[in-house]
C-alpha cells in the first residue's frame, strides 16, 4: 500500500476514529487504527467491538492495501509532522514508512485482514436530523445521564421516534431531562436506548450545521450515525426503558416565572461555597414577587433575592446545586417557568410547549440552618 495525502486531512481523520480506540483492551489488534485503500478512497477505521468509527480522507492512492497501525503511537507521530504531505507505504512484513518533508519514520504494523470490521447495518429503518438539531439535542440532555454501570439502562438515552417526533431522555436517578423536536418527516415508531459514550462521541465529530443532515439508522441490536464522509456504529443497550410518563405531572402548587441568568448566576455565586462532594443543598424561598436563594455551608454562607412572578403557594425547597445549574446552562431561553408542589415531591423546568422538561427531585434540609 502507498498512499499521500496531506498532514491536516490525515490528522482529521485519525482524530475522528480516534474516539473508538479503546484504553483498555485484551485484544491487540483493537488498539489499532485500520487504513484501507482495497477499494477507490482512503478509509480510517477504528472499533472496540461497542462503538466503531469509519471516515474518509481525500488523498492519491498509489497502491492498493491495508494494514493496522497501533492508534496512539500512529496519531502522536502524524501530529508531530509537519505541517505538508505525508506519504505512508507499506511492505509485506507490515512494516509502515511514514515520510513527511525529512521526517522518516519506519514502525510495525499489524495485517489489515485481522481487523474486526465494523457490522453490516441494514438501511432499512432511518430517519435524518439535522447536525445541529443532533449536536443540541445531546449537548442539553447528555449531562443527566448515570456514570456508573450499576443501571446500565441509565448510562444511554432513550431515543423514541413517534411519527414526525423524535423525544430523547436521559435520567440518573436524581433527575430525568426530556427533549422533543418536531421531525421533517413522519416515521413508523421505533424506540431504542443508546449509550452515552457514542452520542457523547458523535456529538463531538459532528460540524453542528444547520443545513447539513444526519442519517440514523436502527436495527434491533445497532444504531447507525451517517454524516459527511463519516459513519458512526454502536451497539444498543438492551433493556426495557423505564417508565416516566408516571413522574411527569402537570399539577402544580406554585409556579414562578424568573430570568434565567439571573438565577443561573446566583447559584453560580453561591457554589462558591460547596466544595466537590459536600452534601449540602442551596435553599430556595418563594415568596409572593420575589425568591430569596440561600447556603450554609462549611466555608460561609450567602443569601440574595430575585425578583421573580408567582402564582400559588409560597414554598421553601432545597436542592442539589449542580443539578439546577447543570439544567438552566443548556436552556437557550431568557425566562423560565419553574413548577412545583411541596418540598418534597420534584420540580419541573419546562416550556409551554414541553419541547424541553428537566425534572429535579429535591433534597431533605433543616429549615432552621
Amino acid at each position: 500500500m502507498k498512499i499521500i495525502c496531506s498532514k491536516s486531512e490525515l490528522l482529521k481523520g485519525v482524530n475522528t476514529v480516534l474516539k473508538a480506540v479503546p484504553s483498555k483492551t485484551t485484544m491487540p489488534i483493537l488498539e489499532c487504527i485500520l487504513i484501507d485503500t482495497t477499494e477507490d478512497d482512503i478509509k480510517l477505521t477504528a472499533n472496540d467491538m461497542e462503538l466503531g468509527i469509519e471516515t474518509r480522507i481525500k488523498g492519491d492512492i498509489l497502491d492498493k492495501g491495508k494494514i493496522a497501525l497501533e492508534a496512539r503511537l500512529f496519531s502522536e507521530i502524524i501530529r508531530k509532522l509537519p505541517d505538508s504531505e505525508v506519504t505512508i507505504q507499506t511492505d509485506e512484513q507490515c512494516r509502515a514508512l511514514i515520510k513527511c518533508e525529512k521526517a522518516r519514520f519506519n514502525i510495525a504494523g499489524k495485517s489489515g485482514e485481522d481487523f474486526a470490521y465494523l457490522p453490516e447495518i441494514e438501511r432499512h429503518k432511518n430517519i435524518a436530523i439535522s447536525q445541529f438539531s443532533l449536536k443540541e439535542i445531546i449537548r442539553q440532555t447528555i449531562f443527566s445521564i448515570a456514570d456508573n454501570e450499576t443501571n446500565k439502562l441509565m448510562t444511554g438515552e432513550l431515543f423514541e421516534i413517534d411519527q414526525n417526533e423524535l423525544k430523547v431522555v436521559s435520567l440518573d436517578g436524581h433527575r430525568i431531562s426530556i427533549r422533543k423536536i418536531e421531525l421533517k418527516e413522519s416515521y413508523d415508531h421505533i424506540k431504542v436506548v443508546v449509550p452515552g459514550k457514542t452520542l457523547s462521541e458523535v456529538s463531538k465529530i459532528l460540524s453542528g450545521g444547520i443545513d447539513d443532515e444526519v442519517s440514523i439508522y436502527f436495527t434491533d441490536r445497532h444504531i447507525l450515525f451517517e454524516f459527511d464522509e463519516t459513519m458512526v456504529v454502536s451497539r444498543l443497550i438492551e433493556g426495557e426503558y423505564f417508565r416516566i410518563e408516571q413522574m411527569l405531572s402537570t399539577d402544580y402548587e406554585t409556579k414562578m416565572t424568573i430570568n434565567k441568568k439571573e438565577l443561573q448566576d446566583c447559584i453560580e455565586r453561591a457554589s462558591l461555597l460547596v466544595k466537590e462532594g459536600d452534601k449540602k443543598p442551596i435553599i430556595i424561598n418563594i415568596l409572593d414577587d420575589y425568591m430569596e436563594l440561600k447556603i450554609n455551608s462549611y466555608i460561609g454562607s450567602m443569601n440574595e433575592d430575585i425578583s421573580i412572578e408567582k402564582t400559588g403557594k409560597d414554598l421553601m425547597i432545597g436542592f442539589n446545586p449542580r443539578f439546577i445549574l447543570d439544567a438552566l446552562r443548556v436552556i437557550d431561553d431568557e425566562t423560565i417557568d419553574i413548577y412545583l408542589v411541596n418540598p418534597k415531591a420534584p420540580c419541573f423546568i419546562r416550556d409551554e410547549e414541553n419541547h424541553y422538561v428537566y425534572l429535579i427531585l429535591p433534597v431533605n434540609f433543616n429549615p432552621g440552618v
